[in-house]
């Protein structure tokens, strides 16, 4: 933790204590000693994955914008559903390439039903299940529980040795994490903790990997 950010929170808590506001002061302190994992990078980020105990939460590859899914019938009923475009299959298949070489170990495939994350989960990694809880939904749900699913499931500890994968969409993701949407075919690299809380420790493009093999 930065700084300014120590001495920040020194403040505050002198404040709220001033306040009689213990409850506040333990969460602060709290905070301050257990502070979130540190952002990984390069090689770093290589050999975290390589031990494994991490998810990585893929958005979908490239699809074509011209279509949508709001005639679908049903998770199967891929005619009528946004697919993924040539360009889309080269780039999920490139990034199951770059993984293999750089040597990371993957568990569970779980996507989400929809045609262009299972065929995107398939082209990465030869297999994928199809899971209800990580499908594709609005940004802004109308219901509080709609994410609760995969709020769960990524404060999930994974067990070192593998990775947990999960192929899914932007919304959901912005959803329950918040900040800017994930880019077609990007992966965040999640980090949960055993209190269920958790951390996006890295942002991977689909056209980085390849350079983490060099980093």
């Amino acid at each position: 933790m930065q700084p300014i950010r120590r001495k920040t929170l020194v403040v505050l808590l002198a404040l709220v204590a001033g306040l009689g506001g213990y409850p506040f002061v333990a969460a602060a302190q709290a905070l301050v000693a257990n502070p979130p994992p540190a952002a990984l990078t390069g090689r770093a980020l290589v050999n975290a994955l390589r031990a494994g105990g991490y998810i990585i939460y893929f958005r979908h590859t490239s699809t074509d914008f011209g279509q949508n899914d709001d005639r679908m019938t049903g998770f199967e009923d891929c005619a009528s559903q946004r697919n993924l475009t040539d360009q889309g299959r080269d780039e999920a298949r490139a990034v199951g390439v770059s993984l293999r070489e750089l040597g990371i170990p993957v568990g569970d495939v779980l996507a989400s039903p929809f045609c262009r994350t299972m065929e995107t989960a398939q082209l990465m990694f030869g297999r994928a299940a199809a899971t209800p809880s990580v499908r594709g939904g609005p940004a802004q749900p109308d219901s509080a529980d709609r994410y609760t699913e995969l709020r769960r499931l990524l404060g999930m500890p994974v067990a070192r040795g593998a990775n947990l994968v999960i192929v899914s969409h932007g919304n959901p993701f912005r959803a329950v994490v918040g900040g800017d949407y994930l880019a077609e075919g990007e992966a965040a690299i999640i980090k949960a903790e055993a209190s269920g809380a958790f951390s996006v420790v890295a942002h991977v493009r689909k056209d980085e990997w390849k350079s983490l093999a060099v980093s």
